[in-house]
């Protein structure tokens, strides 16, 4: 199994995509990275096993669990789709240098390991290249909560005698921050309420496996989650929940080819905010007894667009529907308000033929953190432009499936290179969509 950055080093293939084939049959949604990779890091937090169904082969489940075998956890697949994670000794305190980089999962693991073993020496995070992701939350929950921290050229040194409850206001509901603080909250002494927290889907889903260890969790309806501190927690079993990224990227794909698909596992509560934006643009759904069947209604328009934290919509669906709505009627403006600078992967699609102008004013619905800071952070689509192969290179995961779906809409054959970063957090791609009808071959790199 692959273990460390070794794993994100090199494309394993490219892929061929020759478009023009409408999308048809159906897709097994996998588990949601976003929630089961942290859900094997609160795993550090008992000494007992546990057990996580539902989860996706990827790399980026692969690289958690050499880390997790770094640190001292057993680690084994019972399963095609399940893991069990026992961290009864840790070994390590700290993650070695080849994990700086790799992606943020380290910086979550500063909580469990303060209470395992006193101190955490934690390697930069990485990820994504989509902008600034500092963690200036992070660090400051933790001083708040008794801990001091050492910040290093490359890593952070955090040690304490004892996390103690503290209220945490967040500037900004980040997701890692939130998670950070849960995890380390559970087991510190007193009580933890986190205000202005994230509250993501997957969030919710780590928050029940924890209360199934026995934490002790409110969520509040006015963004406050409230810790009380247990101390101890046991092991568990739980079954994650499905990607609703992934949901969403093969949604937007029988959309955007004229096809229709049914998404096994998806879950409409899930994606609300993802069905209405298909809706406005063209696109059609169904329910069916094993998920969400997705289809192109009618011809498609324009439509504005604004990503926010959930309940808003997701940042990582804008991708795929700044694609789909290259194909629509008319001009379409989408607002970015999470990263600052998420539109890079656009000039590639320029190249294809796409007409896509950035521009730095919030140009749907009301300022966001980024006015008047020059980011370009919305984008006017203009449609429907034709789109013709091309070499690609993928910058980033959630760039990598738009590539793809214009790669499958495209008139000829394109080759995608930087495949890495899309199998980080989708599992077997090709496999799925040449099942659906896609055009999809895989050659040796070089």
């Amino acid at each position: 199994m692959s273990t460390g950055t070794d794993a994100m080093s090199a494309d394993r293939h490219l892929y061929r995509i020759t478009g023009g084939m409408p999308l048809k049959g159906e897709v097994k949604v996998s588990g949601a990275k976003n929630a089961i990779t942290k859900q094997m890091v609160a795993a550090l937090l008992t000494e007992e096993p546990v057990r996580i169904a539902n989860v996706p082969r990827i790399v980026e489940v692969d690289l958690v669990v050499g880390m997790l075998q770094q640190l001292g956890a057993t680690v084994d697949w019972t399963g095609r789709h399940e893991i069990r994670v026992e961290a009864g000794t840790i070994a390590d305190s700290g993650l070695a240098e080849r994990y700086t980089g790799a992606n943020r999962i380290p910086i979550l693991m500063m909580g469990p390991l303060l209470h395992r073993v006193g101190e955490a020496v934690i390697p930069l995070p990485g990820g994504c290249q989509i902008g600034k992701r500092p963690i200036d939350y992070h660090l400051d929950a933790l001083r708040q909560m008794g801990a001091e921290v050492i910040e290093q050229p490359t890593a952070v040194h955090v040690r304490t005698t004892g996390l103690v409850g503290a209220h945490i206001e967040l500037a900004f509901p980040s997701v890692g921050a939130t998670e950070n603080i849960v995890l380390a909250a559970v087991l510190a002494r007193g009580t933890t309420v986190i205000h202005n927290a994230a509250i993501e889907p997957e969030i919710i889903d780590t928050i029940l496996m924890l209360q199934k260890m026995g934490a002790l969790i409110e969520v509040q309806t006015d963004r406050r989650i409230v810790i009380e501190g247990v101390k101890r927690l046991r092991g568990t079993g739980h079954t994650a929940i499905t990607d609703r990224v992934e949901a969403a990227s093969f949604a937007a794909a029988a959309v955007a080819t004229g096809g229709s698909v049914e998404v096994i596992g998806a879950r409409q509560t899930d994606l609300t905010g993802l069905i209405n934006s298909l809706h406005r643009i063209g696109g059609g759904f169904a329910e069916t007894p094993r998920g969400l069947a997705f289809y192109r209604a009618r011809d498609l328009t324009a439509a504005n667009i604004r990503t926010d934290v959930h309940p808003g919509l997701l940042t990582d669906w804008q991708q795929p529907l700044v694609l789909l709505l290259t194909q629509a009627k008319g001009a379409s403006i989408v607002h970015e308000t999470i990263y600052e600078d998420r539109f890079g992967y656009t000039e590639q699609l320029r190249q294809m033929g796409a007409r896509i102008e950035l521009n730095t004013a919030c140009l749907v619905g009301d300022s966001c953190r980024f006015a008047n800071r020059d980011h370009a952070h919305s984008a006017v689509v203009n449609g429907p432009t034709p789109l013709t192969g091309r070499d690609l290179e993928i910058p980033d995961l959630r760039a990598g499936f738009a590539f793809v779906l214009a790669a499958l809409v495209a008139e000829g054959t394109s080759t995608i290179s930087g495949t890495r970063y899309l199998e980080r957090g989708y599992e077997d791609p090709v496999g799925k969509l040449t099942a659906m009808g896609g055009q999809v071959e895989t050659a040796p790199v070089g």
